[in-house]
């Protein structure tokens, strides 16, 4: 921000009152990119120009941006948040908290019209018609509306049954009039009166009651046995059945909890992202459960996020609010929500709701990262990269890993193996073995303090790329033994271990030097992809040592038959790959390798050892 702009917003703030309002901050195209509320309007705009402020990086971006400030008085704190609030929504600024998700929720509508129609819905008209939800998923709605067709005799078709209409006699019964599914208000078999106490029942299973709907099939079935209708009856046994089956399926909270409206708050440590997920209670049974994407703006706290999360619902749902709203946390502005009582619960069942509805937000956050990653694959592996910088404490993305194992029996044949994984994936082109050079019997300390010199010291001879990261497949000790050799050769690397319980399973991850143990979800990404490194340096390491522990075999067992040298044996070995297949070979193969005379002699040699 150059100084003649900054001394024309110190002279825009010092004219601002003291009084509670509403201040908008403006970039240089005339677009608002912020809006915020203020108990002091002067006091809280001069905050945000205060040179040793520490102010997060998004404020400092959003300051260089503004050339202009603009203000509206209010009466009241309380006031300044409400038109802040509809100011947001209105403008939508570009550093304020702001809704993500673009789709709709399905609905289920009670229509406002004559021989009311229940039908789903994505869109709310303000036609004086009822709305129920909103539900999670379009699976739950069609297993609501499914249920309250089998049960409850209402129309279904699109005849305009207005008074007019019917009298004039236009229509016929249908095919679910002769079925017993609908009653034919169409002909006038059914009077209004009778229709709206059947809609009336079925708007008590919408808000959760389901008595009213079950003590009339109840009636009705007696009625048709008493009169010996029995096929009747059976239709009604029958949709008895279904509403046991729908009250299964339907989630009972508790005969206590009566009706309440229960928010909780999912933020992403990673991005500039929350969900808040809301669960609808009525008469003790959950009858809808929904999520919404929030983008945290600038300065906005979790108490914002929430308050912003309960006013896109408050206005969303049928009937508004419950009395009872039951919250994690206070919501900031609480006041603005007339007639709520807001409960923080620390135990108990509002509290085992409060983690029903998390939970379902953590479902509902995993399945968009699913769908961005089928999109955009890259971004998994930025995410799990992420992780992995946070986690391990680093200061960049470790995109270059490279972890080393040590395989040996008994001390013979010690090798090495080193694997590289770029941006999560298996390089195998760069993986590397090492046979062990200067040390003799089981070391595994001094063997990979050889291993990781040569390795390290060959790129920094060649100008080679150092990793990002390099992980021990082992714990604290080989850590320090990296550390060791790492500081001798002046490189600068961060270092991790991975060390393995008794059934050699993946237990604990260590980090820089001294080694600090890291906590891990055993069901994360990055577990899974750590546990993936270090099986595959294991595989490979293990690999090579059985490898030369089958050449060191089969020289031994050829190197006494006549007429057999080295070459030959290398020959042989380069064939045939172990002493088995030589075995299972024919001589005329063998013949083929090294001549006929010593194709004899070792298919003899061979032969007598099975022997």
């Amino acid at each position: 921000m150059n100084d003649s702009r900054k001394a024309a917003l110190k002279e825009q703030v010092a004219m601002l009152p003291l009084s509670p309002g509403v201040y908008q901050f403006v970039d240089s195209s005339g677009r608002i990119i912020y809006v915020g509320k203020a108990k002091s309007l002067r006091k809280r705009v001069s905050s945000y120009f205060v040179e040793n402020r520490d102010h997060s990086a998004k404020v400092r971006v959003m300051v260089r941006h503004i050339v202009e400030i603009r203000h509206i008085v209010v009466g009241s704190e309380t006031d300044a948040l409400l038109l802040e609030n509809s100011l947001i929504k209105t403008l939508q600024p570009r550093y304020n908290i702001m809704l993500k998700d673009d789709k709709t929720y399905p609905w289920i509508a009670v229509l406002n019209e004559p021989f009311p129609r229940i039908r789903s819905t994505r869109r709310l008209v303000r036609d004086g018609s009822r709305y129920f939800g909103p539900y999670g998923s379009v699976s739950m709605q069609h297993s609501v509306l499914e249920f309250l067709r089998d049960t409850v005799p209402l129309r279904t078709c699109n005849l305009n049954l207005t008074p007019s209409a019917i009298a004039k006699g236009r229509y016929t019964p249908c095919l679910q009039y002769h079925l017993g599914n609908c009653k034919a208000p169409c002909v006038g078999a059914q009077s209004e009166e009778e229709y709206a106490g059947l809609l009336e029942m079925a708007v008590s299973v919408l808000k959760g009651d389901l008595r009213p709907v079950r003590a009339y099939l109840e009636g009705e079935m007696s009625r048709a046995a008493e009169a010996l209708r029995f096929e009747q009856a059976q239709r009604f046994k029958a949709r008895l059945d279904a509403l046991e089956n729908y009250r299964s399926r339907s989630v009972i909270v508790s005969a206590r909890i009566v009706d309440a409206d229960v928010f909780s708050l999912l933020a992403d440590e990673n991005e500039d992202t929350a969900y808040c997920n809301f669960v609808r209670i009525r008469r003790g049974s959950v009858v809808g459960v929904s999520t919404v994407r929030l983008s945290r703006g600038v300065e906005s706290s979790d108490a914002d996020l929430l308050s912003t999360g309960i006013g896109y619902f408050a206005e969303e749902i049928a009937g508004g609010l419950s009395r009872e709203v039951i919250v994690p946390f206070m919501p900031s502005g609480a006041a603005i929500f007339d007639g709520v009582v807001f409960t923080v619960p620390k135990r108990g069942e509002k509290s085992d709701l409060l983690e029903f509805s998390l939970r379902s937000a953590r479902i509902y956050r995993a399945e968009q990262l699913k769908n961005l990653e089928i999109k955009n694959p890259e971004r998994r592996t930025d995410r799990i990269m992420e992780e992995m910088r946070r986690e391990l404490r680093l200061e960049r993305q470790p995109r270059h890993i490279e972890c080393f194992d040590n395989s040996n029996l008994q001390g013979s044949d010690a090798v090495a193996s080193c694997v590289v994984f770029r941006d999560g994936k298996p390089s195998r082109k760069e993986y590397r073995h090492f046979n062990i050079k200067s040390v003799e019997g089981p070391d595994d300390y001094a063997s990979m303090r050889e291993v990781v010199y040569r390795r390290y010291r060959r790129i920094l001879d060649e100008g080679g790329e150092l990793p990002d990261l390099i992980i021990a497949d082992g714990g604290k000790g080989q850590m320090g033994v990296i550390h060791e050799v790492l500081e001798r050769l002046g490189i600068d690397v961060p270092i991790a271990g991975l060390a393995k319980d008794n059934r050699h399973r993946t237990a604990e991850l260590y980090c820089g030097y001294p080694p600090l143990l890291v906590g891990l979800r055993v069901t994360s990404p990055l577990f899974h992809l750590l546990t993936h490194i270090q099986d595959e340096v294991h595989r490979f390491a293990i690999a090579f040592h059985r490898q030369k522990r089958s050449k060191s075999f089969l020289h031994s067992e050829l190197e006494g038959v006549k007429g057999i040298g080295p070459r030959s044996i290398e020959a042989l070995l380069k064939r045939f790959r172990s002493l088995a297949k030589i075995r299972a070979a024919s001589e005329e193969e063998i013949a083929a390798v090294v001549g006929v005379s010593r194709a004899a002699a070792v298919k003899a040699a061979l032969d007598k050892d099975k022997r």
